[in-house]
């Protein structure tokens, strides 16, 4: 769906007199691409959760046709259609979830606990919770703000590094808005490392360094609890070199 040949959401605001153009589109005729290699953490009959490198979206876009997460499930499980459990920005790195099947996707549909790890700059506290309601910032279909008349989010966060430059957190959201990580800790000055959009530096590394950890839920036929887990990527590790850490949990 787009508006003025970009991107829109259904959640978006729309003016009067703006033109949205929809295309309805099955994600089941997904264009295979074999090119693309993305690792598997866990599978079982019902699910497959991937570990998708960071540069890569999810789902394709007017930008991205065949580069996507949905392009390599076309062509890994052929005949079967691509339903996400949880969904990550394009240079978010870690661990996203898909359902092989209609009832596995209803059933771990908000079941699903993530737990992430971003770098941010500065000396946080060692542990701390944002509560702060996010909204749309006016005239933008991408860029969220802290404001009075948002939607309520709440993050919560546990420091487990620092170092001259920054502070490594795992953070556990207790609501999942849009960009809510990266808005939260710019709002308490702590923006994530690369992230530009929203204050932070790329002078070590070139995209926000936010990765999605571990992932905990239920096995949907059997209610077996299982967790899974990603390493951090080395572009993160690497903010945090073994001579600079100054705190360790």
């Amino acid at each position: 769906m787009t508006r003025g040949g970009e991107t829109v959401r259904s959640i978006d605001t729309v003016n009067r007199g703006d033109v949205i153009v929809l295309a309805l589109e099955d994600d089941s005729f997904l264009e295979p691409n074999g090119a693309l290699n993305v690792p598997i953490a866990f599978e079982n009959e019902s699910l497959v959760v991937f570990d998708k490198p960071c540069g890569m979206p999810v789902h394709p876009s007017v930008k991205h046709q065949g580069d996507t997460l949905g392009n390599f499930f076309a062509h890994r499980y052929p005949g079967l259609t691509f339903r996400p459990v949880n969904r990550l920005d394009r240079d978010t790195s870690g661990l996203c979830m898909i359902a092989k099947d209609a009832l596995a996707a209803k059933l771990l549909q908000g079941s699903c606990k993530k737990v992430y790890y971003a770098a941010v700059h500065g000396n946080i506290p060692e542990r701390g919770t944002i509560d702060a309601p996010i909204a749309r910032e006016r005239e933008s279909i991408i860029l969220r703000c802290v404001r009075e008349d948002g939607q309520r989010a709440v993050t919560h966060y546990t420091k487990l590094l620092g170092s001259e430059r920054y502070s490594l957190a795992e953070i556990d959201l207790e609501t999942g808005r849009t960009h809510q990580i990266r808005v939260h800790f710019a709002h308490i000055g702590a923006p994530l490392a690369g992230d530009d959009l929203y204050g932070g530096l790329r002078d070590d590394i070139s995209r926000q360094a936010l990765h999605c950890g571990r992932l905990s839920f239920k096995d949907p036929l059997t209610g077996e609890p299982i967790t899974v887990s990603s390493e951090l990527p080395g572009d993160i590790k690497a903010l945090f070199p073994t001579g600079g850490i100054i705190w360790k949990r």
